[in-house]
């Protein structure tokens, strides 16, 4: 069972992933473990797909990834998060994505992240695919985030924000 847990949500090419690494390189007793990853090596299990093309190729199995995680997730709402929660150690979160992820999340006491992003910045980074699915548009009207980032800017400024970040999160996980 995880004992620390940091989850990040955010739209498709909002950066949640850019984030965790950077939060990942100055919290080093944390691992990454994603809702997706689980999903994806589902995914490669079943398609004989191997994991690594369908990580490098995400924008071509994307909708099959959504579909997937939503049949789970209607057979079992906790499907996902459960997989995830059973890894030993401090993890952090980078694809929260409905609701019931996030209250589940928030029940565990995890320090929750929003990465935004316009949709315009968004677009300039990939194919946006499934935009009005539930797990892009579910989390649009939450509010109670521990710390927002914007993303409409440069690689730097994400970089630096995210520092500071890692401090506030050093700081908060020791008041507990």
């Amino acid at each position: 069972m995880a004992d620390k847990i940091i989850i990040l949500s955010g739209k498709q090419y909002s950066g949640k992933d850019t984030v965790a690494k950077i939060l990942l390189q100055n919290l080093t007793n944390f691992k990454r473990i994603g809702l997706g990853d689980a999903i994806k090596l589902e995914y490669s299990e079943k398609t004989g797909i191997p994991f690594e093309e369908i990580e490098k190729n995400k924008h071509l199995y994307r909708q099959d990834l959504i579909n997937l995680g939503n049949q789970r997730r209607s057979e079992d709402k906790n499907y996902w998060i459960k997989k995830v929660i059973q890894m030993p150690g401090n993890i952090i979160v980078p694809d929260v994505r409905v609701k019931r992820e996030l209250e589940f999340f928030k029940e565990a006491d995890a320090y929750k992240i929003r990465v935004d992003a316009s949709r315009e910045t968004r677009s300039e980074r990939g194919q946006l695919v499934g935009e009005t699915d539930v797990t892009e548009v579910d989390l649009d009207d939450v509010k109670e985030w521990d710390y927002v980032i914007s993303n409409n800017s440069t690689y730097e400024n994400l970089q630096a924000e995210s520092i500071k970040l890692a401090k506030e999160i050093k700081s908060f996980l020791a008041g507990k």
